[in-house]
């Protein structure tokens, strides 16, 4: 969606993309110099399951005095008593007391020794022979499917590195898929952050870079006129627009008790202003559970991402579905054309604010009321800092977010310079120009 390909191809003779995607979901016309090659699903063993699991519980442990991590820790003990489960029990058990770096490192040897005689693990090898690129990038850090088309990499002594994919993946995830000679990430605060969790990467082998995440959003080509976005949406250009986007159901699960409020305020005049509600969906799913909510309240406007699945049937389903073009720029233009955004505790607090937007974080839930506990988000290291900012305004209870719309709708520059000065904290470069420093970055590397 970015114009890294291009500016990669001004640092090297040619590009081999190695894709975890099969090939029809590039419809694109690439140069000739630009080799797209599917690469075969892997499926991982139990015993390469153990492994990892064992690693990435480990690392959990180690860190869990991170809310986040240790959120996952405790989402992640099994309640049941399979055979499976019983083996993660007893993870969790050695992890308690045996969580070194040393431990860790060595327990990812055993994971990648279960896989070398796997005969994709081989086909892998076999391919990075022929191709002989001088340098192999992981646009993302963690997908354990992946784990041995790095074993390959390294076993094949070329030099490899990744980028570190989303902002909460170092304080809340377990340990990434391997060991990388050096990492792109998106700010000075995530350097500093994968220093900490992993203390044996030096300094010099993190490079600073910004995300192409955000890349579309300046890009002429994703560019959609005021009046079209209207148009298209069939929004009324009288009223202010509200958009509310939602998580997946996983997460999301007070989702549609934010939407009725924002709506029923609406119906009720409880805005200081004319509004109207687009409601964007999660991309990692399916609309099927806002069916009630679209019947009852016909005048809510929604935005249903136009994200493909590209393959059935896999271990990381999320990991295949890819966004249009069209729903770029129907991101964008929500993006830029709604006057206030409201979401729980999502990255799309960071979208909205590139835009100079208001953003209100809703946390319904917690133990106490019977609703799912979406409060203990704001424990989490990375919304922390956004919190600490006063970039966003925080609502528990209905009441509280429709005087926090009002106010957002009333005055929108209120928290203007604390939106720029968090957007500088998560992002520390400009927008503009990120897939020429990234490639401008690999070359480097390459040396």
């Amino acid at each position: 969606m970015s114009d890294f390909i291009v500016e990669a191809l001004d640092q090297f003779d040619s590009i081999v993309i190695y894709s975890g995607l099969p090939l029809n979901a590039y419809p694109i016309k690439l140069p000739s110099t630009v080799i797209i090659k599917e690469l075969a699903v892997y499926k991982e063993s139990k015993l390469t399951w153990f492994f990892r699991k064992w690693k990435e519980v480990a690392h959990l442990q180690k860190y869990k005095t991170f809310y986040g991590m240790n959120d996952a820790l405790t989402s992640g003990y099994p309640k049941e008593s399979s055979l499976r489960a019983i083996l993660i029990k007893f993870i969790y058990l050695i992890t308690q007391k045996i969580h070194s770096d040393t431990s860790i490192v060595f327990i990812e040897k055993l994971q990648f020794a279960s896989f070398s005689s796997n005969k994709i693990t081989k086909s892998y090898l076999k391919m990075l022979k022929e191709d002989a690129p001088s340098y192999v990038f992981f646009t993302h850090q963690r997908p354990s499917y992946l784990a041995p088309f790095l074993y390959a990499t390294i076993k094949s002594k070329i030099a490899v590195s990744s980028f570190i994919f989303s902002w909460d993946n170092l304080s809340s995830k377990g340990r990434m898929l391997g060991t990388f000679d050096s990492f792109l990430v998106w700010s000075d605060l995530m350097k500093k952050e994968l220093l900490y969790f992993y203390p044996k990467v030096k300094a010099s082998k993190v490079k600073v870079v910004g995300t192409p995440q955000f890349e579309p959003y300046i890009m002429d080509k994703y560019q959609m006129d005021k009046e079209i976005f209207y148009t298209n949406f069939n929004l009324n250009k009288s009223k202010k627009i509200i958009c509310y986007s939602c998580a997946d159901s996983s997460i999301g699960a007070n989702d549609a008790l934010v939407i009725r409020s924002i709506i029923m305020a609406i119906r009720e005049n409880n805005m200081n202003t004319t509004c109207q509600l687009l409601v964007r969906t999660s991309p990692a799913e399916g609309p099927a559970r806002f069916d009630v909510l679209k019947n009852e309240f016909p005048e809510i406007i929604w935005n249903y991402p136009k994200w493909v699945l590209t393959r059935e049937n896999h271990a990381e389903s999320w990991s295949q579905r890819i966004p249009s073009d069209q729903d770029i720029k129907d991101l964008r233009a929500i993006l830029q054309y709604a006057d206030l955004n409201v979401n729980m505790c999502s990255t799309m607090s960071l979208d909205f604010m590139l835009f100079d937007k208001p953003v209100i974080n809703t946390v319904f839930g917690n133990d106490e009321n019977g609703l799912y506990d979406d409060q203990r988000f704001l424990n989490y290291d990375h919304y922390k800092k956004v919190i600490d900012s006063g970039a966003v305004t925080i609502a528990t209870t209905k009441e509280e977010l429709i005087a926090q719309i009002n106010e957002a709708l009333d005055k929108s520059s209120l928290r203007s310079q604390q939106r720029k000065n968090l957007v500088k904290l998560q992002i520390s470069h400009d927008l503009k120009g990120t897939s020429k420093r990234i490639a401008q970055t690999l070359s480097d590397l390459n040396g």
